[in-house]
C-alpha cells in the first residue's frame, strides 16, 4: 500500500458521523442523563443561601476526605496489581499460565458485599478504611487485569525485541515500548474501578466506612426524596466529572490498531528464574484473599445453617429467586450492548468533540448509587409515563443507565483492535454503514461484545440498591434477599443466596476468560 493511499484511508476512516448513528448515540446519551437532571433540579429547588450552608459543613468535608481516601489509594493498587499479575502471566514462564488467568478473573464470580460479608464473619475488627481499601481492591483489581491481558496477548512483539536488541533490558523494553499501547486499557480498567467506588455502598456499609455513597442513602432513608441527598448526589457527580476529565488525559489519542499480522507470534516468555517462587506465591495470596476466604467462610454458613434447619431459605424459594435473576441479568445485559453499540461506534470511526461528550455523558449516571438513579427514575415515571411505574421494563431501564459503561469500555476496546482501514475497504466495495457494521466490525470485536454483556450481567445479578425500589412487586432477586438476612444478622440464612450468586457468576466468568485467549 503506498503512503498516499494510506493517508488516504487514514483521513476517510474519520469522516463525519452518519446522522443515524450520531443520532441514535445522542438519544442514549440523553436517557442517561435524564436522572441526572432529575438531581440537579432538586438540589436546586431550595434555598441556595440553605444549600450553600449544608455543603460548607464539616460533616461534607469529611465525607469527601473519606471518598477520596478510598479512591486514591484503590485505584492505584488495582492498576499495580491488575497490570503486575497481567503481565506475569502473559509475559512470563511462569507455570500453568491457562490456570492463572482463570484464578485472577475469579474475584469477578465473588460479589464484593459477599467478600465484605465474608471478611466481617472472619475479623469483625476489620473495618474503616483499611479494610475497604482490602476488599474493594481484592474485588475490582480484575477490571484492569482483564484489558490489559488481553492486549499483551495481540500486541507485535517486533517493537520489544527491537528494544531488547539494543540493549535495553526486559523490565525497560516493557516500560518503553509496551506500557505505551496499553494506556487504553490501563486507563479503561482504572475508570471503572473508580466509578465503582464511586457508587459502592454494600461493600463500604458492611465496612463502616462512610463515604458520599452512604451519606446519601442515610439522607433518603431519612426523608425520602430529600433536597440534602440531592445535593449530596450533585457533589458526587461532581467527582465523577474529575474522574472522567483525568482519565480522558490518562488515555491519550495513540493508536493501537495495526494493519497487518505484524511479527505474527507470541513473544519468548521471560524466565523469571529466582524469582519464580515468589511471584507464584505472590498470586498465590492474591487468590487465597480474594477467591478462598469468602468463598470458604460462605461454604462454613451453609452447613451451619444446613445443622439448624434455617426458614425462609428452602430449595423452592432459592430456585424462584434464582430464576428471577437469572432473566433480569440476561434481559439487562442484552439492553445495556445495544444501548453502547451506537455511542463506541461514533467514539471510535469518529473521534471528535461530539463523541466525547456522548461517552462522558453516558459515564455520569453510572457513578450514581443505584438508590439515586432508582428514586429520579420513580419520579419521572410517576410524572411522566405511570404505565411502566413498577414494572420489568423500569427496572431494566435502570440497570442499563447504572452499568452502560461496563459495556462501552468493551465495545471501546474491541472496536479499537479493528482497523479501520478494513472498514474503508469494505465501503469501497459497495457495503453501506449497515453492512459495515454487521459483516466487518462487529465480527472482529464479537469477544469484545460478549465480554460487555458478560461484564453488565455479572453486575446485574449482584445489584442491590436500584432493584430494592424498583423491583415490581413480588419479585425477588438474589442481592435482595442476601442483604435482608444479613440486616438481621442471620448470617446462616444468607449463605444460601450467597452461594447462588457465586455459582451464577461462575460461568459468565470463564466466558470472560475466553476474551484473553481467543
Amino acid at each position: 500500500m503506498s503512503v498516499s493511499s494510506s493517508l488516504t484511508l487514514r483521513l476517510a476512516g474519520r469522516r463525519p458521523a452518519s446522522p443515524v448513528l450520531a443520532t441514535l448515540a445522542a438519544l442514549v446519551a440523553a436517557l442517561t442523563v435524564l436522572p441526572v437532571a432529575v438531581i440537579l433540579v432538586r438540589a436546586g429547588s431550595g434555598p441556595a443561601g440553605e444549600a450553600l450552608d449544608y455543603l460548607l459543613r464539616p460533616r461534607i468535608g469529611e465525607l469527601l476526605a473519606h471518598t477520596g481516601w478510598l479512591m486514591l489509594l484503590t485505584v492505584p493498587a488495582t492498576v499495580v496489581l491488575g497490570v503486575g499479575a497481567a503481565w506475569l502471566v502473559e509475559r512470563t514462564d511462569l507455570p500453568l499460565p491457562g490456570l492463572w488467568r482463570t484464578l485472577m478473573l475469579a474475584p469477578l464470580a465473588v460479589p464484593a458485599f459477599v467478600s465484605a460479608y465474608a471478611w466481617v464473619s472472619v475479623r469483625p475488627g476489620l473495618v474503616g478504611l483499611g479494610g475497604a481499601v482490602l476488599v474493594t481492591t481484592l474485588a475490582y483489581f480484575p477490571f484492569v487485569f482483564l484489558p490489559v491481558a488481553a492486549l499483551l496477548r495481540t500486541l507485535d512483539a517486533g517493537e520489544e525485541e527491537i528494544a531488547r536488541s539494543l540493549g535495553v533490558g526486559p523490565v525497560g523494553a516493557f516500560f518503553r515500548t509496551v506500557l505505551p499501547r496499553l494506556r487504553p486499557a490501563v486507563s479503561g480498567g482504572a475508570l471503572l474501578v473508580a466509578l465503582h467506588l464511586l457508587a459502592e455502598f454494600g461493600v463500604l456499609e458492611m465496612m463502616r466506612y462512610q463515604t458520599f455513597t452512604t451519606a446519601i442513602l442515610q439522607q433518603y432513608a431519612v426523608g425520602f426524596s430529600d433536597v440534602r441527598g440531592s445535593l449530596l448526589a450533585t457533589v458526587l457527580l461532581v467527582l465523577c466529572l474529575l474522574v472522567l476529565t483525568v482519565e480522558v488525559a490518562a488515555r491519550g489519542r495513540s493508536r493501537v490498531a495495526r494493519l497487518g499480522a505484524g511479527a505474527g507470534r507470541r513473544p519468548l516468555p521471560l524466565p523469571l528464574g529466582r524469582w519464580r517462587a515468589p511471584a507464584l506465591a505472590a498470586l498465590g495470596a492474591v487468590v487465597v484473599l480474594a477467591v478462598v476466604v469468602p468463598v470458604a467462610v460462605v461454604a462454613r454458613w451453609l452447613l451451619v445453617g444446613t445443622r439448624i434447619r434455617v426458614e425462609g431459605a428452602g430449595l423452592g424459594d432459592l430456585l424462584l429467586v434464582t430464576g428471577s435473576t437469572v432473566g433480569l441479568a440476561v434481559l439487562g445485559g442484552l439492553l445495556a450492548v445495544a444501548l453502547g453499540l451506537p455511542g463506541a461506534v461514533l467514539l471510535d470511526r469518529h473521534h471528535g468533540p461530539f463523541a466525547v461528550l456522548v461517552e462522558r455523558l453516558t459515564f455520569l449516571a453510572s457513578s450514581l448509587p443505584g438508590v439515586v438513579v432508582a428514586l429520579a427514575l420513580v419520579t419521572l415515571s410517576i410524572s411522566l409515563v405511570p404505565g411502566i411505574y413498577q414494572t420489568a421494563l423500569l427496572l431494566l431501564v435502570a440497570y442499563a443507565i447504572l452499568f452502560l459503561p461496563r459495556a462501552m469500555v468493551a465495545l471501546r476496546s474491541g472496536l479499537a483492535a479493528a482497523p479501520p482501514e478494513l472498514a474503508e475497504a469494505a465501503r469501497s466495495l459497495g457495503q453501506n454503514g449497515a453492512g459495515v457494521l454487521g459483516r466487518v466490525v462487529l465480527p472482529l470485536a464479537a469477544p469484545s461484545v460478549l465480554a460487555g454483556f458478560v461484564l453488565v450481567a455479572l453486575a446485574i445479578s449482584t445489584e442491590l440498591t436500584a432493584t430494592l425500589l424498583l423491583a415490581p412487586t413480588g419479585v425477588e432477586t438474589l442481592a435482595l434477599a442476601f442483604w435482608s438476612a444479613t440486616a438481621e444478622l442471620d448470617y446462616a440464612a444468607a449463605a444460601p443466596f450467597a452461594a447462588m450468586m457465586i455459582a451464577l457468576s461462575v460461568p459468565l466468568t470463564v466466558l470472560l476468560r475466553r476474551q484473553i485467549t481467543s
